[in-house]
């Protein structure tokens, strides 16, 4: 992409981040990841065969020369469970980021965020690069800054509810309370979403359902990437300024 952004001093160049659940298969999975021009992909650990090498993993589907693998912690319901999670991740060789996931409710899979306070707390400390998925809260956002997060992962919307950013007046107070990466995590059904999370300011998307769910993964991936980095050079541009009134699109001036 045209402009490049840092995790931690890590470097890429796509601002599109793709997850690898939910597809028909392994190799539909592999063609949308290449399509969707990303760079990193997230893993859940709990998905992960870390034992028995001899059966198919997803893993096999990834190349980890190209795409830098971000372990989560998705279906943790305790800090407990989330840090044991990446803990084995690291272990198994898999990456010292993570994204982390404490989730509060089943219904809605909002996070709870004092266990996810906790956990990135804990994390930290054992030198894991923390990326927490949480509300669309400045002030949880800012705790999670405090404690040590490389980033942040507000929620557009429910996980794989494909709403589209819901608030997007949250996501501008987010970018103004942290100087931290702010990504932006669930809720994009379709590339207008994308595009409309992009134009916030924001640093980066998480997506997987809004690709995996499509009824063309990999041609939605590749809409995908174009929206994101349209929604980024809009924001680079900068829009006009909304009015109420028309102005003529030809000045009037030195007319006869």
């Amino acid at each position: 992409m045209f402009d490049k952004w840092l995790i931690v001093g890590r470097e890429f160049r796509s601002r599109l981040i793709v997850g690898t659940g939910k597809y028909e298969s392994f190799e539909i999975m592999r063609q949308a990841l290449e399509a969707s021009g990303a760079e990193i992909v997230t893993v859940a650990v709990r998905r992960v065969n870390l034992t028995d090498k001899s059966k198919e993993s997803l893993l096999d589907y990834i190349d980890q020369e190209k795409f830098t693998v971000l372990p989560n912690t998705a279906g943790c319901y305790t800090a407990k469970d989330a840090i044991r999670y990446a803990r084995l991740g690291r272990e198994a060789g898999l990456s010292d980021l993570v994204k982390l996931e404490v989730i509060g409710d089943k219904r809605t899979l909002f996070p709870d965020n004092e266990a996810l306070l906790e956990a990135t707390r804990v994390l930290v400390k054992e030198g894991f690069i923390v990326l927490p998925y949480t509300n669309d809260d400045s002030v949880v956002c800012k705790k999670l800054e405090d404690v040590g997060a490389a980033a942040v992962m507000p929620l557009g919307a429910p996980i794989g509810s494909g709403l589209g950013v819901q608030n997007p007046n949250n996501i501008r107070i987010i970018l103004e309370s942290v100087s931290i990466p702010v990504i932006v995590d669930a809720g994009v059904g379709t590339a207008s979403d994308a595009t409309i999370a992009m134009e916030l300011g924001v640093d980066g998307v998480l997506m997987n359902t809004g690709i995996a769910g499509a009824k063309d993964p990999v041609s939605m991936a590749k809409a995908m990437k174009l929206a994101v980095e349209s929604g980024r050079l809009a924001f680079l541009a900068g829009r006009m300024p909304k009015k109420l009134y028309a102005t003529a699109s030809s000045p009037l001036e030195g007319m006869l």
